[in-house]
């Protein structure tokens, strides 16, 4: 079996994890700030900070940013739940809006239509690596004198007219869970031009205070540790050879995949290809990955219930691209460990199963 994703973790990293277990420094210290410096580098020199997950990096940015009760922030409902928890639990209200048929990414028409006079913030969703039209959404932003925040959990050194993602609104999110472009095993990185916003978060994440016992206010414990982040210093550095690889990956399916609509990317985007997601459109998206897995192909279905449609959010909205592509996305295997043979066989699966009719 292919798996449909597939952690890249070697003797590198278990070394960086090593050094530090016999340094006995493993809470957040040294290797923490290294790794932050070493990020900024990837996103225009913005101040990075890290954090436990991606969801507390999207937590905290808003609330550094002062997003809470009485507030809206504008989101996509097609992708992953932590996208609309995040304003959830600042208090704010996440307006959900319909995505664009071709990348998955927030329509920016339908951004400017939900906008009201509490919508305090747009955070567009890059999703599967491919950037969001930044371009039109900032433009958007600043017509109405709203805060951009990025979520990025997948779009590692994907980018826009060769701005990195992570450097065009106010805070950006990105996200190390395991099966990411790089990992940290889990944690997560806020990238900010705004120092006062960077202090909000360190003093956010470690119980509210910079100095320790002189807490400024009621906070939280989402701190990296160093394990962590001497994993993600080590995966850093394999990154931009490892996006390289899957966007090769991503152009061999692409030329010699039939009978499904393949991902196009946009014009000056940077696709860095998190997931390889295709749309089934002339048969049951669930029955053909299930022919898959019996050609030893695994594939995964990101996200089958938009957001809105969940129990934690219930809503009853008008949104029929996302309804759409709800039932067609199936992502395939495109990770950089891939070899020619597994590409090929995952090329005559999908060919095989479309031209039978799954």
């Amino acid at each position: 079996m292919i798996p449909a994703a597939k952690p890249e973790i070697g003797h590198h990293e278990r070394k960086a994890v090593d050094r530090v277990m016999r340094s006995g420094m493993l809470a957040q210290g040294p290797e923490v700030a290294a790794f932050e410096k070493e990020f900024s580098a990837h996103v225009a020199g913005r101040e990075s900070i890290a954090l436990n997950s991606g969801t507390s990096a999207l937590h905290m940015a808003f609330l550094a940013a002062g997003i809470g009760p009485g507030d809206e922030v504008i989101v996509p409902s097609f992708s992953f739940a932590a996208t609309a928890n995040s304003v959830a639990l600042t208090g704010a209200t996440p307006v959900f809006v319909d995505i664009e048929i071709d990348h998955f990414n927030a329509d920016p028409a339908a951004i400017e239509a939900a906008i009201t006079p509490r919508t305090k913030a747009i955070m567009p969703v890059h999703l599967y690596g491919h950037p969001a039209d930044l371009r039109a959404i900032s433009a958007i932003a600043e017509k109405h004198n709203l805060l951009l925040f990025e979520d990025a959990a997948q779009a590692h050194l994907a980018s826009v007219d060769g701005v990195p993602v992570g450097a065009w609104g106010i805070a950006a999110s990105f996200s190390f869970y395991p099966t990411k472009n790089m990992t940290s095993g889990e944690g997560g990185m806020v990238t900010t031009p705004s120092a006062e916003i960077a202090r909000a978060i360190r003093v956010l994440r470690n119980q509210g205070m910079e100095r320790r016992y002189e807490n400024e206010v009621v906070g939280f414990n989402t701190r990296m540790t160093d394990i962590h982040a001497a994993i993600g210093r080590v995966q850093l550095t394999k990154l931009p050879a490892w996006t390289a690889k899957r966007q090769q990956n991503a152009a061999f399916l692409s030329e010699n995949i039939r009978g499904v609509v393949v991902p196009p990317v946009a014009e000056g985007a940077q696709h860095v290809f998190h997931q390889y997601t295709i749309r089934v459109v002339d048969h049951d998206r669930d029955a053909f990955a299930a022919e898959l897995t019996k050609r030893g192909v695994g594939s995964g279905v990101y996200y089958p219930t938009p957001i809105h449609r969940l129990p934690s959010f219930a809503q009853t909205l008008d949104l029929p691209t996302t309804e759409l592509v709800a039932t067609q996305v199936l992502s395939l295997p495109v990770y950089p460990s891939l070899t020619k043979r597994e590409l090929t066989a995952i090329v005559e699966a999908v060919n095989t199963v479309a031209k039978a009719g799954a």
